[in-house]
């Protein structure tokens, strides 16, 4: 039975190599972007299969109003992929006010806001697959990405709470985390005004920086497209063959100095 799927941030990137996919799979995909004439070539090849539709996820009026809509259309949601997001550049004291909330705002409270949009028809359904697109800096840091990691940080801990909430709903959810990919969230940066003590820092951090490992978006179609399909999807998906073995190695380092604390650990908790 073909799927209904949904997802935001649809017009580059992920989002638009796997609703390519998704649609020449025979799924019908309801498509947002902040730019739908992004994906006029896709509407004229597949017709009543997508539903393109304008959508700025900080908006929850919007986010809720887009679901009902899109149910409307389609008479169920049977995967919601929240992948609409951006990267702030800059050191954590950097950023200001604004771009730290906007960060937060597109990050976690997008994916928020349309999470709780679909639980309720999911819930009636008594099934449902939720997936974010979260990143390998979702459980691990990198210099000068703070806000960043801290919004997906943010989207790993209400996700993995949520898996346990929902399952006995039938309701999956999957953490995707990719890392790094030739992607447009890196060549449209967002920048933090800079503070000159920092810029021997960046440069160092920079020239250690290996974008040659970086993956290929369209080689993450069979991935999505598998995941979509198993009946008992995992919580967290590594994209790449880099995140894992990193992620690896710095939890093997926090583990070791978890251990090498424990004795006051232990002596903190008294009698």
């Amino acid at each position: 039975m073909s799927k209904t799927i949904l997802i935001t941030g649809a017009s580059k990137g992920f989002g638009r190599v796997w609703t390519e996919a998704f649609l020449k799979e025979g799924y019908q995909v309801a498509a947002a972007a902040r730019n739908v004439q992004t994906l006029d070539d896709l509407a004229s090849t597949y017709g009543n299969a997508l539903l393109p539709f304008s959508l700025d996820v900080n908006d929850r009026e919007a986010a809720f109003a887009a679901v009902k809509k899109v149910h409307q259309h389609f008479g169920k949601i049977d995967v919601l992929i929240n992948n609409a997001g951006y990267a702030l550049f800059g050191a954590i004291e950097e950023a200001s006010e604004q771009e730290a909330r906007n960060q937060f705002q597109t990050n976690f409270f997008g994916a928020l806001w349309m999470t709780q949009a679909v639980l309720p028809i999911m819930r009636a359904q008594k099934s449902g697959h939720i997936i974010q697109t979260s990143s390998i800096l979702g459980l691990i840091t990198l210099p000068f990405l703070g806000l960043y990691n801290a919004s997906k940080f943010a989207l790993e801990g209400f996700s993995e709470t949520l898996a346990a909430e929902v399952k006995d709903f039938g309701i999956n959810i999957t953490l995707v985390e990719p890392n790094g990919y030739a992607s447009d969230i890196w060549k449209n940066e967002t920048h933090s005004k800079g503070i000159a003590a920092y810029d021997e820092i960046k440069k160092i951090n920079s020239e250690s920086g290996n974008t040659g490992s970086f993956g290929t978006i369209e080689a993450t179609a069979d991935a999505l497209l598998k995941l979509v399909t198993v009946p008992n999807p995992p919580l967290r998906l590594f994209l790449g063959k880099v995140g894992l073995p990193f992620v690896k190695h710095h939890y093997q380092q926090r583990l070791a100095l978890w251990e090498e604390w424990a004795e006051v650990s232990e002596n903190a908790h008294g009698n």
